[in-house]
C-alpha cells in the first residue's frame, strides 16, 4: 500500500501489515480549556472513552433499553447474503473507526473478502484487535492503518486496493452535526473510490419515550458513561471536577431530531486547567454528545448529496434501525 503521506510500515504476521500514519497529537489541555470556556460549554465525545468508559459502553449495549446494537447485529445476520448479492464479490472491506473490530467479523466469515482495512486512531487498540483477527482469519490480508478520520478519508484512492466496501456501522454517523456529516459522507465516498460502496447504519426516528429510555437506562449505565468523561479529565488533567455534584441529562430534542446528552452542575464548580482556574455556575450544562435520528428517505437523500447511488435499505420489523447500501457509481 503506497501512500502520499509519511507512513511507517511493519509486517507483524503472514497476513497482518501495520501502517502508522502518525495521527497528530491533540493538545488535550488546550482543547478542553477552549471547550469549557466557550459561551456554551461542551466536551468532545471522545473523552468518554478511557478504559472505564469503554467497559461502560459495552455494558450499555446489552441493556434492555438500548436497542441499536442488537437491532443492527440482527439485520447484518439476517441480510448479509442479500447485501452481498447486491454488491457482488467484496475484494476489500475498509472500516473507519474500527475499534475492537467485532462487528466486521460476521462479514469476514460470510463474505470471505481478500482484504480487510481497519482504520483506527488508537494504536494500542488497533494492534490488539488486529493481531487476534489475523489469527482468526488467516486467509484474509489485514492492512491495519493507524490514522485519524481526516487522514483516513484523504488516503489516495488510486493507491488503495480496488473494490472497497466501506463499513461504517453503529449509527455513529448520527454523532455528526449536519454540515460535518455532509463532509464526512463525501470523505467516505472518496475512501470507497471508483467501483466502491458504502454499508452504513443509521438510527431511525421513533417515539420520544423510546429514545429517552435508551439514553436513560434503569441501571444508570448511560449516566455513569456520561459522567466518566469527567473522571477521565480529572485523571488526565487534574481538573478537580466534583463529579458527585454533576448529573447526567439526556433528552430527545424533537425540533433538531436528535438526542442530546449534557452534564449539569448541581453547584458552582471550580476547575483547574493548567495554570488557569475557571468557574462553572450551578445550573450550567456541558453539552457532551448529539445523536441524530433519521428517516430512511432523509438519509438516502444525504447519501445521494454526497455522490452515492442508493442500492438498498434494510430495516427491522419495528423500524427502529436501518442499514443502507450505496455505491460510488
Amino acid at each position: 500500500m503506497k501512500q502520499a503521506m509519511p507512513v511507517n510500515e511493519q509486517q507483524l504476521g503472514p497476513n497482518l501489515t501495520f501502517y502508522d500514519l502518525h495521527p497528530p497529537a491533540t493538545d488535550m489541555l488546550e482543547e478542553v480549556t477552549r471547550s469549557l470556556t466557550a459561551p456554551r460549554p461542551h466536551l468532545h465525545p471522545k473523552y468518554f472513552y478511557d478504559e472505564a468508559g469503554s467497559r461502560l459502553f459495552d455494558a450499555i449495549t446489552t441493556t434492555e433499553e438500548y436497542y441499536p446494537t442488537r437491532t443492527e447485529a440482527a439485520l447484518l445476520a439476517r441480510y448479509s447474503s442479500e447485501i452481498q448479492a447486491q454488491l457482488g464479490h467484496a475484494n476489500t472491506i475498509a472500516e473507519p473507526g474500527a475499534g475492537s473490530c467485532q462487528k466486521v467479523r460476521l462479514l469476514l466469515e460470510r463474505w470471505s473478502p481478500e482484504r480487510y482495512m481497519p482504520l483506527e486512531i488508537s494504536r494500542d487498540c488497533l494492534l490488539q484487535s488486529t493481531r487476534q483477527l489475523s489469527r482468526d482469519f488467516p486467509e484474509v490480508q489485514i492492512d491495519a492503518v493507524c490514522a485519524d478520520y481526516c487522514q483516513a478519508l484523504s488516503l489516495p484512492a488510486d493507491n488503495l486496493p480496488g473494490g472497497r466496501v466501506v463499513f461504517f456501522p453503529g449509527s455513529t454517523i448520527g454523532n455528526f452535526d449536519p454540515a460535518e456529516r455532509s463532509a464526512f459522507l463525501r470523505g467516505l465516498h472518496h475512501l470507497a473510490g471508483p467501483g466502491g460502496a458504502l454499508l452504513i447504519g443509521a438510527d431511525l426516528q421513533k417515539e420520544a419515550s423510546r429514545l429517552n429510555a435508551a439514553y436513560n437506562d434503569a441501571q444508570g449505565l448511560t449516566a455513569a458513561f456520561n459522567l466518566n468523561a469527567l473522571h477521565h479529565l480529572n485523571n488526565a488533567l487534574d481538573c478537580q471536577f466534583d463529579v458527585n455534584n454533576m448529573r447526567h441529562v439526556a433528552f430527545y430534542n424533537e425540533t433538531a431530531q436528535r438526542i442530546e446528552m449534557h452534564l449539569e452542575c448541581l453547584c458552582d464548580q471550580q476547575l483547574h486547567l493548567g495554570h488557569h482556574q475557571i468557574t462553572l455556575k450551578g445550573g450550567t450544562r456541558i453539552h457532551t454528545e448529539n445523536s441524530y435520528k433519521f428517516t430512511v428517505e432523509g438519509f438516502t437523500r444525504e447519501l445521494m448529496d454526497a455522490g452515492f447511488r442508493p442500492r438498498g435499505c434494510w430495516t427491522d420489523s419495528d423500524d427502529l434501525f436501518s442499514l443502507h447500501l450505496a455505491s460510488t457509481d
